[in-house]
């Protein structure tokens, strides 16, 4: 009978999620307030988005990089490297 590592898959899987969650959130607040406020914002707005995107697709492609040594260590850090994003990206956004 295969033995199942529940923990790898469910770090992956969640990591993967709380991406999708943060940016998702970021995006939106970010359209939001495009809407809010006067047109010539939405360049900046515009640009936001496609720099958010942009880094959503490095951080998934480093989620599902297979040739690590410690896997563990790795997402660990591809976690540090999204909410350090996050957070630059929700500070840009508060200055639009």
């Amino acid at each position: 009978m295969p033995k199942f590592n529940f923990y790898k898959m469910a770090s992956k899987k969640e990591l993967k999620k709380d991406l999708n969650d943060r940016f998702g959130e970021i995006i939106d607040g970010a359209l939001i307030n495009q809407e809010a406020n006067s047109d010539d914002s939405t360049s900046k707005t515009e640009q936001l988005v496609d720099d958010i995107i942009a880094e959503f697709d490095q951080l998934i492609e480093q989620i599902n990089k297979k040739d690590t040594e410690n896997r563990g260590k790795h997402l660990k850090s591809v976690r540090e490297s999204m909410n350090k994003k996050a957070d630059e990206f929700i500070e840009r956004l508060n200055n639009l």
